[in-house]
């Protein structure tokens, strides 16, 4: 028997190499701007679809009868509709730890961007400012507090990165035990808003749910320290973005590094967009290049495995189908 896997276009390279030697397989691409009803017709001819922020729920799963498992080329699944899939038995499969370096580390260039005042200062120079350098002092991470939200695959590597800097490293996240964060080096806190007041920097790590959705409102980003810089590598919806925009203009917040935001791309009307106290990118943190190979070599590789009758449990957001599969 062969199978039929539906891909993005833009997937790396290296996916094909966790295919090789494989003549069951074969792939059909389609094309990131496709549209939902058309994705719904080329979904009832694959039995495996690998996705970056392609949205699949009820609709698209009722018009893939074929369909045996799903794979996301990365670790966030918040436009894919779990439940629907676990009830029809298809596993879903994330990458695990491909991008986990290069999201902490694009993280910690936020950081960096806006300790050393790197945008303000070119401006200086291009300018022909060179004289008012002193306006403006850039500052050490060393010694500064910065609070960790989240703590798993992403969060765990962040929090080396800021030990390794010998900053004051707290994290938040109630999922995790306090002797892990503690062998991490950090410290844990259990209330949020009491950390929020002593950190210079915040970095979000944590999933969207509806536990986290506007989790850093108006009300907690006044719990912040005055001036602090808030970073986002995780997920849109998780800051209120207009309560932020609010809290960089009236200075309560000295900056905000924003590799997400609640609509992709965002709308023109963004107040964040026009703010210089903002430093966006375009959901890029996760897809270095050498993230990008290992991401669409893993979702392979997990489709593949699940097609086998082997999958890897680890990278299994709902591990619980195979059990269904088994009795």
């Amino acid at each position: 028997m062969s199978y039929t896997i539906l891909i993005p276009e833009t997937i790396a390279p290296d996916a094909f190499k966790a295919a090789e030697g494989r003549n069951d397989i074969v792939f059909e691409r389609f094309a990131f701007s496709i549209t939902q009803s058309e994705f719904r017709t080329r979904l009832a001819k694959v039995h495996a679809a690998i996705l970056g922020l392609t949205p699949i729920a009820d609709p698209e799963l009722d018009a893939a009868p074929q369909l045996k498992v799903i794979a996301r080329v990365g670790v966030g699944y918040d436009a894919i509709d779990v439940p629907a899939l676990t009830r029809r038995g298809i596993p879903l499969m994330v990458t695990g730890i491909a991008n986990s370096v290069s999201v902490a580390e694009q993280a910690l260039a936020f950081m960096f961007a806006f300790a050393k005042r790197i945008h303000d200062l070119n401006e200086r120079v291009v300018t022909h400012r060179w004289m008012s350098r002193f306006e403006n002092f850039p500052v050490d991470l060393f010694e500064k507090t910065v609070l960790v939200i989240g703590c798993g695959r992403i969060g765990s590597r962040m929090v080396k990165r800021c030990v390794g800097l010998e900053m004051n490293t707290l994290v938040y996240d109630p999922n995790i035990q306090q002797d892990i964060i503690r062998g991490l080096g950090a410290r844990p806190v259990s209330d949020l808003d009491e950390a929020l007041a002593t950190a210079d920097y915040v970095s979000i790590h944590c999933p969207k749910s509806e536990a986290t959705l506007n989790l850093f409102n108006a009300q907690r980003l006044a719990a912040m320290k005055q001036g602090a810089v808030l970073i986002n590598t995780a997920r849109g919806g998780i800051v209120d973005e207009q309560a932020l925009a609010a809290a960089l203009q009236s200075g309560k917040l000295y900056g905000a590094g924003l590799d997400v935001y609640e609509y992709e791309p965002p709308q023109s009307d963004n107040p964040l967009l026009r703010l210089p106290q903002v430093i966006s990118a375009p959901h890029m943190a996760g897809v270095t290049w050498e993230a990008w190979n290992r991401m669409a070599y893993s979702a392979v590789r997990n489709v593949i495995e699940v097609l086998d009758g082997r999958p890897n449990r680890e990278h299994t957001v709902n591990p619980q189908v195979f059990e269904t599969r088994s009795t």
